[in-house]
């Protein structure tokens, strides 16, 4: 599976899914493609800020209601029990358009959810030994992870409660999935 063909050597859905996010592109990928158009990755700061769309302290780009399984369906997320039944009441097996749902307040879509999206940052959590000094993440001790914001479409509050504006993820620069995108940033 690739970028090209999402599911495997066999599938033709990219061309069906012009107008959703691209997937399976790692770090390196987001950002060698970033630098050939000029623009980069968003960092983490930037990211944040942009999800809130001119909202203060907020969980979510829309505010303070919680997504649910059975009627509010802010934004691409899995329904149901994961990981044996998705109910797709958002519409959504897998990804979701890039222009789906409401926009938040910059007009920003899917800031939450859809797919993990890649920052410039890189992933580090602090050592208890000494909270000043930043350690890689434990999952990859010895080389430097990349940061992702945002959840995907396969998160669920039972089991990756990671579609809030402040929850993040690490990730080998390497990695590529089906849910795993970019967004990228211009300077002014």
């Amino acid at each position: 599976a690739n970028w090209q063909h999402i599911t495997g050597p066999n599938c033709s859905l990219a061309d069906e899914l012009t107008d959703h996010p691209v997937v399976h592109v790692s770090w390196n990928d987001a950002i060698a493609y970033s630098s050939w158009i000029g623009a980069r990755l968003p960092s983490e700061l930037e990211w944040e800020h942009a999800a809130r769309g001119g909202l203060q302290d907020v969980p979510f780009p829309w505010g303070n209601t919680e997504p649910d399984d059975e009627k509010h369906f802010p934004c691409n997320i899995w329904q149901g029990k994961f990981p044996r039944s998705n109910t797709c009441k958002d519409n959504y097996p897998t990804t979701a358009p890039t222009i789906s749902f409401k926009p938040n307040g910059y007009g920003l879509f899917n800031m939450v959810g859809n797919v993990w999206e890649w920052t410039q940052d890189s992933f580090t959590t602090l050592n208890p030994a000494n909270p000043k000094i930043e350690k890689n993440s434990p999952r990859y001790p010895d080389e430097p992870v990349k940061l992702a914001k945002g959840g995907s479409f396969l998160c669920h509050k039972s089991y990756c409660y990671r579609y809030r504006i402040a929850a993040r993820i690490g990730n080998s620069k390497d990695s590529a999935t089906t849910h795993m995108g970019f967004r990228i940033v211009w300077n002014s």
